[in-house]
This record gives C-alpha cells, structure tokens and sequence, in this order.
C-alpha cells in the first residue's frame, strides 16, 4: 500500500507539471535548484577536506600541487562539458582519456607524497 501511494503523489506531481500552464518552468527551476544545492555541497565537501588534509597538501612540492590542482581542473571541466562532449563517439573517447589521465595523475600525486613520509 505504501508503495502504491507513492507512486500515486509521483503521478499526480507529474500531472501537475503536465496540466497547469508554466509546469514545465517550474519543472526546470526545481531541477536547476536541486543542482545548485548538489554543487554547494560538493564545494563545501572539498572545502572540509582541504582543512582537514592542509599541511600535507602545503608538504606538496609545486610541481606536485601544480598536477594535482589542474587534474581537479580537468575533472570539473569534464563533468561541466559531459553532455555535450559524449555525445560524439570522439568526444565520448577524449572525455573518458581525460578523465583516466586527471585520475591516475592524482593517484601517481598521492603515492609519491606518501612513500616521501
């Protein structure tokens, strides 16, 4: 029963957005808000990390945070560009080399700043 209730708020908020006229903005605006909140907490998750884990970022040399911080450069680009760059098949490829290439060179950042320690 539980179930089936839900279901039922889901269609009868569809219906809404369907049915009553600037549905389809509103729609849009709910979903733009729950993405801003979603990168919010994301910035704010990468802000707490940095203060817990600022000295040995600091105990990086500049080449090391110079790779570091550009490979959390082309993450974000690529996750802003995702849409458009897989929906070509050469796109699709160079989005996940870029990918690969930001996270091994993190790791590689990582394992050196540790076997230094």
């Amino acid at each position: 029963m539980r179930a089936l209730r839900n279901i039922a708020i889901i269609a009868l908020l569809a219906l809404i957005v369907a049915v009553v006229p600037g549905g389809d903005n509103a729609a849009a605006a709910l979903l733009a808000l729950i993405s801003m909140l979603f990168l919010v907490l994301i910035v704010a998750g990468g802000y707490q990390l940095f203060r817990q884990y600022r000295f040995q970022y600091l105990g990086l040399s500049e080449n090391q945070r110079g790779l570091f911080v550009g490979s959390l450069g082309a993450i974000v680009l690529m996750i802003a560009g995702a849409q458009k760059l897989t929906s070509t098949g050469g796109g699709l490829i160079l989005w996940f080399g870029v990918i690969a290439f930001a996270v091994i060179s993190i790791i590689k950042v990582w394992g050196d700043s540790r076997s230094s320690y």
